[in-house]
């Protein structure tokens, strides 16, 4: 009952995002059976993309074999998506569990995956609250939508 809201309204931020929708309005890029891809409407740098399972779940001992396997697929595709479509050298891929493991969301799990460019800012937007960002997130979503959603077309 903690992450509801007057009436039952879930206030987690990814719950809603669960279900089809506005894609383009809400940055979602892919979707699986258990998990979605969404751009991070805070990113650390271009390209800062969410792994998301559609269940909410806080631990990472509650995700299904499924979910661990679909998440780490979806990853992978994001990776991919990344090197092809803006050149990227290596990535920070990683979950924050709980508030104490720095989670800005720490009731429904998400993966990150943080393209890294050889002399980039490493982590100032993490330590100095510093963002960087050359593209708007319309942009980066149009540049990797078609890459993530199976049909090669914005």
């Amino acid at each position: 009952m903690q992450g509801l809201g007057p009436a039952g309204v879930s206030r987690c931020p990814f719950c809603p995002l669960a279900e089809p929708g506005d894609e383009a309005g809400r940055f979602v890029l892919a979707r699986g059976r258990t998990a979605f891809v969404v751009l991070n409407i805070y990113p650390y740098t271009i390209g800062h993309v969410l792994v998301v399972p559609n269940r909410h779940l806080a631990r990472t001992s509650d995700l299904s074999p499924e979910e661990r396997a679909e998440a780490l697929d979806l990853a992978i595709r994001v990776e991919e998506a990344l090197r092809a479509e803006y050149g990227a050298e290596g990535f920070n891929i990683g979950m924050n569990v709980g508030r104490a493991g720095g989670a800005a969301v720490a009731d429904h799990l998400h993966l990150h995956v943080v393209p890294r460019y050889t002399g980039d800012s490493n982590f100032v937007p993490v330590v100095g609250g510093t963002r960087v960002m050359p593209e708007a997130i319309e942009d980066t979503y149009r540049r990797l939508r078609p890459r993530l959603d199976g049909t090669g077309r914005p």
